[in-house]
This record gives structure tokens, C-alpha cells and sequence, in this order.
């Protein structure tokens, strides 16, 4: 965001109600420089520049939401305690006790200026980024854009205005803008948005992080560079049909699972719009990387706790007839160049001796058979949770559903049917597996997860954060 054109670009933009792209988020998601999404009241809202707001019931199908009573650019928006803080380019807030519009507390009151007054000229006071500290509850804020640096003020949570107005703010990076912290195992990270924004499809915005064990900095890189000096290690760049993603936001989802939104400045599969989405959060040796929404296809779903699979409970074929590998003694096949390759087992011919009523699933050591291969496929017309369309998952090549039962078990069934018990929610945790559990289980109202037990049984179990048996790879064949 750097420029009044830009922001007459956008807020053009963000008026488009698009046609949805294979993985992105569904419904209207047009928004330029979005604030973090946040949840209120069972939905979960965004702002984007010139007031832009999207709403949605279940954080994947998003609608136009209701403006709040000052548009601006680039605005942030936080909860403390029982305060909607909404902090927007200049620097100025205004705050809510809600959301909802529909909620008799829905007013929203001005809460002055917070930043930008000072004589300071060598900073852009645009872009502020909220964050709550989660060791001791102090409120932060970060604002400033490539034309000076970006600057650091603490606030009062009580009121969201600034500690010490007359103290002057402290210089953390330059050449970015659209910042934020997070914390994260003693280490405070300063998120920025570096390269050229508002150019649709040509522009060269990317997501740096820096850390310190302050969160008023010095703020290095991996490389020990400082972000003062221009640093910065890469957490997100362009990728696939997606060009530009800047302003970081982050989501905690529970059990496990952190999230983030951002937008794209321009999505090629929506006609180049700058559009809103929602990925994980990956921690790799200290540093925070975008992780990636789990994708349709084909695959092995693997245990991260003792590499064995979920197949389905049937006699086992094995691929090519089996025998043909080397004995104890080491006699293999002829095993040479022209050697024809094993063709893949059909699993039309296989399955005619499957039972054909319901079956329990287990786990095995993988040996590319046809009931250790599921398709994992958005399900029509099911919705979907933050980030993502709620999945099926079925034995590849059949109609056979992997479901929830009351009793908290597994079990697949002959055809998919749509219910609740057969949709599943598939997160990334922070080490790139994934948890992978049932919209409900019937009868019962706690989110379970499958879980590993053992080397041979999988089951569903609450979430455990002590325990990796929770953990899946989802592997190409």
C-alpha cells in the first residue's frame, strides 16, 4: 500500500464477487490489505483498505460484511480483553465491544490518534500491525512503509492508546511495510512485507520475518542480519497462480494448529484480483514458514509415529502376484534395464473379493496395494472451516467412505453419504503433518482426531500435544 492510486485501485477491486479458484477460498474474497482475520461471535471477520469487510459463518465461504464507522487504509484489528481494537493507517483507532452488527453492544467509538503525530519525518505512519503479548499481556503496535522505517510503540490494553505518547517510537526495519509480531518460544518476530505492491500480477511483494528477544528489537534475520540494515529471511512468496502475498496475520486455531491470513495482489485464477486467503504456519529450527492447505489427489496417509498407513481391513494382494523379489539367500530376478515395469494393482479387479458392507480401517506397512490408496476430494456442497472446504476421503477408485462412529471408532462404509461423521477437517501442525479429524462425531460434541495406536490400530482420540500418534503424512503414491 504506498500510494492514493493504489488504494482507488483496490478498493475497486475488492468490490468483485469472483469465480472461486480450485484451492482458494470460496465465495466474494476480494480485499486489499486485509486486517488479521479474527473471530467474533461464531464468524470471523476482516477489514481491508478504503473499509472493505468479509464475513464468514464458517471461515471458507466469505460475503461482504458491514463497514465500520472509519474507512482507511491497510486497518488491524485485535481483541483485548473485551475490546475490538481497530487501528487504521494515520495512525488512528476506533474500538467495539463486538463485531456483529446485529448485536445490541455493535457501536463503534473513536479512540483518537495513536501514532503519526510525532515530528519524526522519517516514517510513513501507514500499515499498523497489533500484538498481544502472550508472556506478561503488553499491547504493541508496529506501523511504517519503504519511505522511512518501520516503528515500534507500546499501548495500554485498557484502553488501546499509547503508554507514553511523548516517548519517541523505536525504529525497527526499513524497506517494508504491512508489519506485525508474534511470539513464539522466547523469541518475539517481526513480520513485514517487502517488494513492490499494487501492480496486479507484476508486483514483487514477499513476507520477511526477523527475530529478538525484545519486542522493541534488534530484530536479525537467520543470517544475523539486522531488519535495520535491510534483513529479513523469506516466509512467503509467490507460488503457483498466486503473485504478491503481504500482510501476515496470525490465527490461533487450537489443538496444535496455527494459521495465518494475507492477501495475494493478484489471484490469475479470479482474473488477477487481490484476493484474501488462509494458510498454516510451519516452525522449521526457530523460524516460522508458510505451510501449505492440504490439496486434493490421491494418497497414502501415513503415520508420522511408525510409518505405517491406513489401508483398508481386507485379504491383502500383493502388487504383481508377489515372489519375484530375492529370498534370504539373495537370489533376486533378473532385475535388469529391460525388466517391465508392475503395472499398478486395478483396483476394480481387487475389490471383487472385498466384503461388501461395512469394513474396519488399520494400519500396515505400505506396499502400494490398492486398499492403502484414498482420495482425499473437497465434498460438494459441504462448507468448510478456516482456510479450507471440508474433504471425503475414499478408498481411490471406490465409493467406500472413511466415517466417524458414536462410539468414537472408525469404520468405511460402502458409499459416501454426506453426513457430518464422513466430512473431515485436514489442518497442518507446525512440523508439516497433519491432523486430520471428523466435522462431529455422532452423539457427541468433542472434536476427536485420528490416531494412531500401536503399529496395526487407528482410531479417534482427543487432541494430545505430548504425543506425535495424532501426526500424518499424506504422501503421493
Amino acid at each position: 500500500m504506498k500510494s492514493l492510486k493504489s488504494l482507488i485501485v483496490s478498493a475497486a477491486l475488492v468490490t468483485l464477487a469472483l469465480a472461486p479458484s480450485v484451492f482458494a477460498l470460496d465465495g466474494t474474497v476480494g480485499i486489499h490489505d486485509p486486517s488479521t482475520v479474527i473471530e467474533c461471535a461464531g464468524k470471523w471477520y476482516t477489514y481491508g483498505t478504503g473499509g472493505t469487510p468479509l464475513v464468514s459463518d464458517d471461515g471458507w465461504t466469505w460475503r461482504p460484511g458491514t463497514r465500520a464507522a472509519r474507512a482507511g487504509a491497510a486497518p488491524d484489528v485485535i481483541k483485548v480483553g473485551d475490546r475490538y481494537y481497530m487501528y487504521i493507517s494515520g495512525v488512528t483507532m476506533i474500538w467495539s465491544k463486538t463485531l456483529d452488527p446485529n448485536s445490541p453492544d455493535y457501536k463503534w467509538e473513536d479512540g483518537g490518534r495513536i501514532a503519526g503525530a510525532d515530528s519524526d519525518v522519517d516514517v510513513n505512519p501507514i500499515d499498523p500491525g497489533c500484538f498481544l503479548d502472550p508472556t506478561d499481556g503488553t499491547l504493541w503496535l508496529t506501523y511504517g512503509s519503504y519511505v522511512g522505517y518501520l516503528q515500534v510503540v507500546q499501548l495500554d490494553p485498557k484502553t488501546g492508546q499509547r503508554i507514553q505518547p511523548a516517548q519517541k517510537p523505536v525504529n525497527v526495519a526499513i524497506n517494508c511495510e504491512a508489519s506485525t509480531m508474534i511470539y513464539h518460544d522466547g523469541y518475539y518476530y517481526l513480520l513485514a512485507t517487502h517488494g513492490s505492491c499494487c501492480a496486479g500480477s507484476n508486483s514483487g511483494y514477499n513476507i520477511r520475518v526477523g527475530r529478538s528477544k525484545k519486542p522493541t528489537g534488534p530484530f536479525v534475520d537467520n543470517m544475523g542480519i539486522d531488519m535495520i540494515r535491510g534483513g529479513g529471511k523469506l516466509f512467503l512468496t509467490s507460488s503457483g497462480r498466486w503473485v504478491g502475498p503481504g500482510h501476515f496475520g496470525l490465527i490461533e486455531a487450537g489443538d496444535g494448529v496455527q494459521k495465518f491470513s494475507c492477501h495475494y495482489e493478484a489471484d490469475l485464477d479470479r482474473g488477477g484480483a487481490s484476493v484474501l486467503d488462509i494458510r498454516p504456519v510451519l516452525w522449521k529450527d526457530g523460524w516460522p514458514e508458510g505451510g501449505d492447505n492440504a490439496k486434493p489427489g490421491t494418497n497414502q496417509i501415513e503415520s508420522a509415529r511408525n510409518g505405517n498407513v491406513l489401508e483398508l481391513a481386507v485379504q491383502a494382494v500383493p502388487v504383481g502376484g508377489g515372489g519375484r523379489g530375492g529370498g534370504r539367500g539373495g537370489r533376486g530376478g533378473r532385475g535388469g534395464r529391460g525388466a517391465a515395469p508392475v503395472p499398478d494393482q486395478d483396483v476394480a479387479q481387487v475389490s471383487q473379493n472385498w466384503p461388501t458392507g461395512n469394513v474396519e480401517p488399520r494400519l500396515s506397512n505400505y506396499m502400494l496395494q490398492a486398499q492403502q490408496k484414498w482420495s482425499i476430494t473437497p465434498a460438494p456442497d459441504a462448507g468448510g472451516y478456516l482456510g479450507s472446504p471440508y474433504f471425503k476421503i475414499t478408498v481411490a477408485g471406490t465409493d467406500r467412505a472413511l466415517s466417524a462412529t458414536k462410539e468414537g471408532e472408525l469404520v468405511v462404509l460402502p458409499s459416501f453419504t454426506g453426513a457430518a461423521e464422513q466430512l473431515w477437517r485436514i489442518d497442518q501442525f507446525s512440523d508439516g503433518a497433519y491432523r486430520i479429524g471428523p466435522k462431529a462425531v455422532p452423539e457427541s460434541k468433542e472434536s476427536m482426531y485420528l490416531s494412531a495406536v500401536g503399529s496395526g490400530l487407528a482410531t479417534l482420540k482427543n487432541y494430545d500435544p505430548k504425543s506425535d500418534k495424532q501426526h500424518w503424512r499424506l504422501k503421493s503414491p
